[in-house]
């Protein structure tokens, strides 16, 4: 009875704080509340360690307790959470960690950084192998964030969940400033400037049913194939998809997304974060297929470094588990300036070249606007392996617009006019190029592109594509060139 008031007193102090007790974020996690408790059941050392199947899908999930000793990690919690890991990779199925901790357990001192040790090398070990997923649902500091920033998708829930290296009272005594732990390491923070965090939600309730629909739409494992575009599953959308011809004009691209894919399937990854690209997960006649589209709507689907790396990211993610990637083009370029000259564009805009260059999923791209420069070789193109391009009628693809090519071409002859000879002269110039070289045609001719298709048209040629691309032998260079490892551009 004693324990019975342990547990509801627990429960009222986390649900003070707004908060869920450990057991019932389990519950709302695994299918009707089932689970399995392994290693030390029964006995409350700070965190629990559990089996059971969520969305379907066996699940091995490590969930801190606050309650017990601020859910500070010491020697033993350490190796129970690297014991969970090793049974996931074992069964290979996914690791789900419930974050809700002060961090290391200062008293043991060296022991619980080396516990600390003992996840951050399980996680890179099973990182490609099985999907690791982070739940952050409470404080998250110290040496306790690395796990989540290296697991492939971390989760937050608004005003509970912060996340930070050294907290507000550490920075208070080094720097003299007064800042909050929300302020330092909020949901905010993290999904909107940093992007640390992939998703976050008003509460943990809607955190846990969408951290379900993400477990039932990735595989178990590396070695789960992907399935064929289901015939039976397919459904011809009515209606002509439109997006404005006059490529100064803004759309939302998510409608594009959402016309061709299954209806209500496309789930979003980092929405708030480099919001020049969108990224994320959709079904295609039943089949998961990773999303990669650039948004006309903000900087008018500029690559930048954050994007470079969202987008990278994404793309090896899916390479790594065997989801096709279809990507949507509408890219007018690296965005210029001395910012992101400064920031790397470089070294960051080399990470997409790289991810599309090393996939060897199958790959689509579609172009529908404008594919200048080397954002459209970055862009899932063909000359970095993709399987086919399909472009719609709308598509200019150039190494740059009429605006910039016509100021260089003509450089010369623009220097002797000036006034309306001046203005006559540019517009001639530039209806002459974008007539001759902003087209898709060349690029059909030399086999660029494979096809140019009617907006309409594009659900179904995806999914003949697809179908074909999914069919075909996978192999990698890398593999011919007998080399260990490539080295990625960090």
């Amino acid at each position: 009875m004693d324990e019975i008031n342990k547990i509801e007193a627990a429960k009222q102090k986390q649900h003070a704080k707004g908060k869920l007790f450990v057991t019932e974020r389990l519950d709302k996690l695994f299918d009707d509340g089932k689970y399995k408790e392994l290693f030390d059941k029964g006995r409350r050392i700070g965190v629990l360690i559990c089996e059971g199947k969520v969305n379907g899908k066996r699940v091995i999930v490590a969930a801190q307790d606050f309650t017990y000793r601020g859910g500070t990690l010491g020697m033993k919690i350490g190796e129970n959470i690297a014991r969970a890991q090793d049974v996931a990779i074992s069964k290979k199925c996914p690791f789900i960690t419930i974050n809700d901790s002060g961090g290391a357990r200062i008293q043991e001192g060296i022991d619980s950084l080396a516990g600390y040790g003992e996840i951050f090398y399980r996680n890179v070990m099973a990182s490609g192998f099985i999907p690791q997923i982070s739940v952050i649902l409470g404080p998250c500091a110290g040496g306790a964030v690395y796990s989540p920033g290296i697991t492939d998708f971390v989760f937050m829930v608004e005003n509970i969940a912060q996340m930070y290296i050294t907290g507000p009272k550490v920075v208070k005594s080094v720097t003299g400033s007064n800042i909050t732990a929300e302020e330092l390491g909020g949901y905010k923070v993290h999904t909107r400037e940093s992007g640390v965090s992939h998703f976050c939600y008003p509460d943990e309730e809607t955190c846990f049913h969408e951290l379900r629909r993400l477990i039932g739409m990735l595989p178990k494992n590396c070695e789960e194939k992907a399935a064929l575009p289901r015939k039976e599953l397919y459904e011809k959308k009515s209606g002509e998809i439109e997006i404005p011809e006059n490529t100064r004009i803004g759309y939302d691209v998510r409608e594009v997304i959402r016309a061709v894919m299954d209806d209500e399937t496309f789930m979003e990854v980092s929405p708030e974060f480099a919001q020049s690209i969108v990224v994320g997960f959709a079904t295609l006649c039943g089949t998961t297929i990773g999303v990669v589209a650039n948004q006309p709507r903000c900087l008018a689907g500029s690559l930048d470094c954050d994007t470079s790396d969202k987008a990278a990211r994404f793309v090896r993610f899916c390479d790594a588990f065997g989801i096709p990637l279809i990507t949507f083009t509408d890219v007018p370029g690296y965005l210029p300036g001395s910012s992101q000259e400064t920031k790397g564009i470089i070294r960051h805009g080399a990470k997409l070249l790289y991810a599309f260059s090393e996939a060897t999923v199958p790959k689509v791209n579609i172009i529908l606007r404008k594919a200048y420069g080397g954002a459209y070789i970055a862009m899932n193109s063909k000359h970095l392996g993709a399987d086919f391009v399909i472009a719609w009628p709308t598509a200019e693809v150039a190494v740059m617009g009429e605006d910039g090519a016509v100021e260089i071409l003509y450089a010369k002859e623009l220097k002797s006019l000036s006034g309306k000879e001046r203005a006559d002269f540019l517009e001639e110039k530039k209806t002459e190029y974008k007539t001759e070289v902003i087209n898709y045609k060349h690029g059909l001719e030399m086999g660029y592109i494979d096809q140019v298709i009617q907006p309409s048209e594009t659900r179904e040629t995806i999914y003949t594509l697809l179908n074909n691309a999914l069919k075909k032998k996978r192999f990698s260079k890398a593999k011919i060139l007998r080399k260990k490892h490539g080295n990625i551009p960090l």
